[in-house]
């Protein structure tokens, strides 16, 4: 007889609505069985658990029907309307669509429905289970819109100050007797939902839902960014009970004993976890090396539908903030047993890379096994012994160091032939308290240690997707697709005004983009032209399909690395053991079925910590900067709009704002060709990339917004033809009267 659960599970697991011949694919059903299974479907039906309609295709019930009220959340990076069916917002992983116009089958103009929608906006739409889209049929007006907010207790009463930096209003909490409102003091953070009505002393009245704590200590700009991402925190007891469960795996037929290799850990001297182990030895016979790589087993202990699973894909990878992670496994494992701490059995999931003289690859072999690291390094400790000055922690292991660095200067020749596109930009680390205040902006120093690590780290990913290509076995790649056109006639109009160009009838890669950043660097633009040609770069995504990947300049890429801190990991670990027959606990039929949608979700769940990483950097730094109002620092200017200057800060690499009001008394006109504030009646210019002075005047850390004023003179220039029309903006004086022509 034919599994019914399988079949819900198959049913539920897919994005488009299946039909029987689907359903028998899926589950692998052939001949005589394709009987059982129509009676199994009946009967599924008649129970209530499937739904059918004309079209002969299969839901769950209480799965969503073709029309849905829509309620819109947010607006995405691209700028597209997001919206989630009514009722669910509040679920932990509610379906997410993106809002787009519903065209009428009658020969009438189209009326623009959506435009009338915005974040809390409410519409009936039709959705697209497969594409994901949600199209207006009909607009039903408003839901309260939610925020996060931080009270101020001022003089005159509470008030809420929302944390977005979009937001310029603030509301007064509403004070019903019949509502139960928490307890609120001064830096609180709060949930509030805003309130149509009359204003009270002139300010919008809000609700608040929840009390998540206070940002008083320093510690408030991780929160607040966790909160405004909607980034799970914590995990359910049923997750924790099964992390603590767990116990590590013995040797079996399916699990070789690696632990007499000399393998090391080599990571930054704040790392949290410790998920990849290197060992490297002279290849005999053909003069050329291998290279060990061995990575925690996570899928050991995270099996497919498990508690620990569902929590895991649910967040997609941890985040990284100044004070803390947001882990995607408990720490139960991340930090113990998927941890390769040195001298401790570990499980782990490894690859044999072999590569000639000259550092080309020529084979590699996947192993299951357990292993046990011979010494935990840091970047710098490896360093100084690549450079002759062993450390303590690094002199038991420096013959297998010497062998790791000589096998590295070989492969860093075939990855200088293969020119990836290479960027450097300076990377900054905010250093924090105990007590959460920033004690130090930092710039990461860039060691051989890290381009080490870094490129056998690429060797193995790159083996993963080939040997998994190889076996036909499903994965999902890392792709980066090559720049739009669009993009890189952007960059073609913007490099004349640098004294460079780009020609756009030759085909872009990353040795031309190369090319262009070492003549920048000649010239001190290296962070200029380094950010403008990052802008060209599309964002790389997880997919089913291989895109390959430009930035690296290879065919096939997926993640394999960081099993403890990315999902997408995780699933290529489980399609290699299904391929290897490593065990039994691979990719399962349910996960193969949804791969696209997971890719997606994964994806999304990267931008989202890649935001909030950034907003809780921002917040942190402004709040390291706030009693400094007044002082003058030297500065780029990184964006250049008709309403003002973004800059750079060298000293910390803070982003601030520069608003045309604060570029003195003149009128500008914004060139965008050349990305310049041009002055009418000097000429005097303001372009993209050039340095500056610039004075702070304002700090809020509870957004990170900064904001400057110009201090430094503006280079001289040609005064703009035609005079100041339409194309500059009137400015007020300080007095706050318009200046006069």
């Amino acid at each position: 007889m034919v599994d019914k659960k399988a079949i819900l599970r198959a049913v539920e697991a897919q994005p488009d609505r299946l039909g029987k011949r689907e359903i028998a694919r899926a589950l692998g059903i052939t001949g005589d069985e394709r009987r059982d299974l129509r009676t199994a479907l009946r009967e599924l039906v008649e129970a209530g658990k499937l739904i059918t309609d004309n079209r002969r295709t299969y839901r769950v019930a209480g799965d969503l029907p073709s029309v849905v009220v829509m309620d819109i959340i947010r607006i995405d990076d691209q700028g597209d309307m997001i919206g989630v069916p009514s009722g669910k917002v509040s679920e932990q992983d509610p379906p997410e669509f993106i809002i787009t116009e519903h065209s009428p089958r009658s020969g009438k103009p189209r009326e623009r429905k959506a435009a009338k929608l915005g974040v809390g906006g409410k519409a009936l739409c039709r959705i697209n289970l497969a594409k994901k889209t949600a199209s207006v049929i009909k607009v039903l007006g408003r839901t309260p819109r939610r925020e996060l907010g931080v009270i101020l207790a001022t003089g005159r009463g509470l008030r809420i100050k929302p944390v977005s930096k979009k937001s310029r209003d603030e509301y007064i909490p509403q004070t019903k007797k019949e509502d139960k409102q928490p307890a609120l003091a001064d830096q609180d953070l709060v949930l509030f939902e805003t309130i149509s009505g009359p204003r009270r002393a002139g300010f919008r009245q809000a609700k608040i839902i929840e009390h998540l704590g206070t940002t008083k200590g320093g510690r408030g700009a991780s929160l607040i960014s966790l909160h405004e991402h909607n980034i799970p925190l914590g995990f359910q007891d049923e997750v924790l009970a099964q992390a603590d469960s767990l116990t590590m795996p013995d040797i079996s037929k399916k699990r070789e004993d690696l632990r007499h290799l000399p393998l090391v850990t080599i990571d930054p001297d704040d790392a949290k976890d410790f998920d990849d182990a290197l060992y490297a030895h002279r290849n005999e016979e053909t003069g050329g090396w291998v290279i060990w790589v061995a990575i925690a087993d996570v899928a050991a202990f995270v099996t497919p539908a498990s508690p620990l699973d569902k929590a895991a894909r649910l967040r997609g990878n941890s985040v990284y903030l100044p004070d803390r992670v947001e882990p995607m496994l408990p720490h139960a494992l991340s930090s113990d047993l998927c941890s390769l701490r040195p001298n401790e059995d570990r499980a782990c999931m490894a690859v044999r890379l072999s590569f000639d003289k000259d550092g080309r690859k020529t084979g590699h072999k996947f192993h299951r096994g357990l292993m046990r690291s011979h010494a935990r390094l840091t970047y710098g400790q490896a360093q100084a012994a690549f450079e002759g000055n062993p450390g303590e922690a690094a002199l038991p292991v420096i013959a297998q160091l010497d062998a790791l660095y000589a096998a590295y200067q070989a492969i860093s020749k075939a990855r200088d032939e293969r020119a990836p596109l290479n960027i450097e930009m300076p990377e900054r680390r905010v250093r924090v308290g105990d007590d959460g205040t920033v004690t130090a902006i930092e710039v990461r120093e860039r060691f051989d240690a890290h381009k080490l690590v870094e490129e056998c780290m690429i060797q193995a990913n790159v083996a993963a997707a080939q040997a998994l290509e190889a076996k036909s076995a499903e994965l999902v790649y890392r792709v980066h697709e090559p720049p739009q056109r669009e993009r890189l006639q952007g960059l073609a109009d913007f490099l004349p005004a640098m004294n460079l160009k780009w020609a756009l009838g030759e085909r872009a890669s990353t040795a031309r983009f190369n090319t262009l950043l070492s003549r920048a660097s000649e010239r001190d633009l290296s962070e200029v032209i380094g950010m403008a040609v990052l802008r060209t770069q599309s964002q790389a995504i997880y997919s089913p399909k291989n895109g390959g990947h430009f930035g690296l300049n290879l065919t096939h890429y997926a993640h394999f690395t960081s099993p403890i801190r990315r999902y997408a990991d995780l699933i290529v670990h489980r399609a290699l053991i299904s391929a290897f027959g490593f065990g039994d606990d691979g990719l399962s039929q349910q996960e193969i079925s949804r791969l696209k949608d997971t890719a997606e979700h994964i994806s999304n769940t990267e931008r989202r910590a890649m935001a909030a990483e950034r907003d809780a950097k921002d917040r942190y730094i402004a709040a390291y900067l706030s009693d400094r109002l007044g002082a003058k620092f030297g500065a780029r200017i990184g964006g250049v709009t008709n309403f003002g200057l973004f800059v750079t800060l060298d000293e910390t690499g803070a982003d601030g704002f520069v608003p045309m009001r604060e570029l003195g008394y003149e009128r500008f006109k914004f060139d965008e060709k050349s990305r310049s504030l041009i002055g009418y009646e000097t000429g005097g210019t303001y372009k993209f990339g050039a340095r500056c002075i610039v004075r702070l005047k304002e700090a809020t850390p509870v957004t990170g917004g900064l904001i400057f004023e110009m201090a430094s003179k503006a280079e001289p220039g040609k005064k703009p033809k035609g005079g100041a029309g339409a194309n500059y903006r009137k400015h007020k004086s300080r007095s706050g009267r318009k200046r006069r022509r």
